[in-house]
């Protein structure tokens, strides 16, 4: 990682984002404004704003290619890489979640979940599980699960995307006693660890939002954009994975000073501030037909 604007920690202190998520947010953002595809060399160029060498970069290109995320396409006569048809889909639905993410209250219904799979079929099982965890469910018991309702419609797309659905059971239901909720919500997620994640987050990125605040009326250049990019680039990838991992729940049932409130606000303060300047810095390089890869 290159130092940026801002008092980001040293890459041996923060957690730095893997070059293939950063690769992601970059097709995320800006694949899908620019044609729904990039140039490879446009993608080295941008990744290298962020101090990724070509070697690198070229690697994880190969390795989300053969995940099926990305497919081989033309670009105005030279090599790219478009998103694939399978995914485009989930990243739409993910603007949605990362950019505004909504929280229950405590009167809305729950989306309960629950599953049967053949024992002879276990990998099934996990990818199940997994996608649960992945879409914010939390485990009442082993057998049943649970998130606020408003991901009704998100949670059927995506299991049916996957040809899951035949495997599980949904059903839209209210708390009508038993345990205090606030109690439970409590055992069925880790929220320590999510918290955490968030205090996290807002470590990593208080000191950049002072630093570009200070430099808030800096002229536009391309050196200011090229920093705004790539500050901007590793602030969506660390912050896309919360909003899955916390399925927003409601306020009344989580800890005091929770931390998740106070990093969406940071985070909408940054996005708002960096997004113009690193948009026009990506769209000239990728526009730019004369980058060499």
């Amino acid at each position: 990682m290159t130092s940026h604007v801002g008092d980001r920690k040293a890459p041996a202190e923060a957690p730095v984002p893997r070059h293939h998520q950063l690769i992601v947010s970059l097709f995320g953002l800006y694949a899908r404004r620019h044609g729904g595809a990039l140039q490879v060399a446009a993608i080295i160029s941008l990744m290298r704003d962020i101090g990724v060498e070509s070697a690198g970069t070229r690697s994880s290109i190969s390795r989300l290619k053969k995940r099926g995320i990305i497919d081989s396409v033309q670009v105005n006569n030279r090599s790219g890489y478009a998103l694939a048809p399978s995914v485009i889909e989930t990243f739409i639905e993910g603007d949605e979640r990362i950019f505004h993410p909504r929280r229950a209250s405590k009167q809305d219904q729950w989306l309960l979940a629950t599953f049967t799979v053949p024992e002879s079929q276990r990998n099934i099982r996990h990818k199940i599980r997994s996608s649960l965890i992945r879409m914010g469910f939390g485990s009442v018991t082993p057998g049943l699960w649970i998130a606020p309702g408003h991901l009704r419609d998100e949670v059927l797309a995506y299991f049916d995307r996957r040809g899951l659905s035949e495997y599980l059971e949904f059903f839209m239901a209210d708390h009508v006693g038993g345990a205090d909720p606030h109690k439970k919500v409590a055992t069925w997620w880790d929220l320590p660890a999510l918290d955490e994640l968030y205090s996290d987050f807002l470590d990593n990125n208080r000191g950049l939002l002072t630093a570009w605040k200070r430099q808030e009326e800096l002229a536009a250049s391309h050196e200011v954009d090229a920093r705004a990019f790539a500050d901007h680039l590793v602030l969506i990838t660390q912050w896309r994975r919360l909003p899955y991992l916390d399925p927003g729940l409601p306020i009344e049932f989580l800890p005091e000073n929770w931390n998740a409130l106070r990093a969406e606000q940071l985070f909408q303060e940054l996005h708002a501030l960096l997004s113009p300047r690193a948009e026009r810095h990506a769209s000239r390089i990728i526009d730019d037909d004369t980058i060499v890869a």
